[in-house]
């Protein structure tokens, strides 16, 4: 009898170290699981942050009215992929500035590649006409760099801030007189502005 009982014990030992076994493993499992959970989480954020939307806030007043100090904004960064930035388009793209901090610019696109822009007594001259529209708050005051004729390359675009004369943009010269953001390249692009998503006052999209 006493040989009968030891054996049913070190059986019942034997189930309990195996079900012990079994319950650490599947506490691994899950730990594992839960850490793939979270890391294909934070690159699914990742390659969104990077590839689809981006958020950006604005800092200043050279997109006034259209844009104010402190909106809180979303950039389109996918549909450049597949079409081309269009006259109006309102773009972020990086500018270094003279301490080697870069900042994100807003602006908006004003001259497209391979046309010939001036400003002539306040009035935007594009291929020799006059270029129809509203979205500058003031007339122009200084040509700058568009002084004379400025013809972009097929990968340039001419920016300008709405607020035309509080504006640093494809206008603004150095005091040698060399322009400073020039002529924004097609692949220093970041995205389109799409949203506005604060001020909630004015939740919407941006449009030309």
């Amino acid at each position: 009898m006493k040989e009968i009982k030891t054996k049913k014990k070190e059986k019942a030992e034997e189930l309990e170290e195996e079900q012990e076994e079994r319950s650490q493993k599947e506490n691994v499992w899950e730990i594992l699981r839960t850490f793939m959970i979270l890391g294909t989480v934070i690159l699914v954020c990742f390659l969104f942050r990077e590839f689809v939307l981006q958020r950006t806030v604005v800092m200043g007043e050279s997109m006034e009215d259209t844009l104010q100090d402190g909106d809180n904004l979303l950039v389109d960064k996918i549909s450049y992929r597949f079409s081309d930035p269009e006259r109006f388009d309102v773009i972020v793209f990086p500018f270094e500035e003279e301490d080697g901090t870069t900042e994100r610019y807003i602006k908006r696109i004003i001259g497209l590649p391979g046309e010939t822009i001036s400003i002539e007594d306040g009035k935007i001259i594009i291929d020799g006409k006059v270029l129809e529209e509203s979205y500058g708050l003031e007339t122009i005051k200084e040509a700058g760099f568009a002084k004379t004729p400025v013809t972009m390359a097929p990968n340039e675009y001419f920016v300008l801030g709405d607020n035309r004369n509080h504006s640093k943009d494809s206008r603004d010269l150095d005091r040698w007189g060399t322009p400073t953001v020039g002529l924004v390249k097609r692949e220093n692009i970041i995205g389109k502005v799409w949203i506005r998503v604060f001020p909630f006052s004015k939740f919407g999209t941006i449009d030309p």
